[in-house]
């Protein structure tokens, strides 16, 4: 079985020509918006139907919204706006996908292309598009990770 490549890309503090130079550079062939809101005014460029339209005209890349794989708006608000731990909401995470068996919903192929799961945060450290992947990953184990 051939390993997969799955890579995972925030948009916050990094400029449109950083972000789509860097899936180009990457290779990237399909964008995964694992967002809970992806039509936010604070999202900029990364709105979902201007990044739609900016993905295929700059890089050839298709967009998906997969709202399966965001946190429920009680997970996020926890730790966001009452300041729960990261731990915390680690947990209420990963107990969300294991609730609703994601790995038996999301088909393994999504990563026959080069694939990326999209989320705001700057890093990958604190943000679920790491959990979704390692998560999967553990589920899977044909697919190694990249952060971009």
């Amino acid at each position: 079985m051939a390993i997969r490549k799955a890579y995972s890309i925030g948009f916050t503090k990094h400029s449109a020509e950083q972000f789509f130079g860097t899936l180009k550079d990457a290779g990237i062939k399909q964008l995964i918006d694992i967002r809970l809101n992806n039509v936010s005014q604070l999202a900029g460029f990364t709105k979902q139907n201007d990044l739609r339209y900016f993905l295929d005209a700059i890089c050839g890349v298709s967009y998906k919204h997969e709202p399966l794989l965001a946190p429920t708006k009680e997970i996020l608000d926890d730790y966001k706006k009452r300041h729960s731990s990261w731990q915390s909401y680690e947990v209420s995470f990963l107990k969300l996908m294991a609730d609703r068996h994601i790995e038996n919903k999301i088909p393994r192929s999504i990563f026959d292309l080069p694939t990326v799961m999209l989320c705001s945060e700057p890093i990958a450290e604190k943000c679920h598009r790491r959990l979704v992947l390692e998560y999967l990953r553990g589920k899977w184990a044909d697919f190694e990770i990249t952060h971009l």
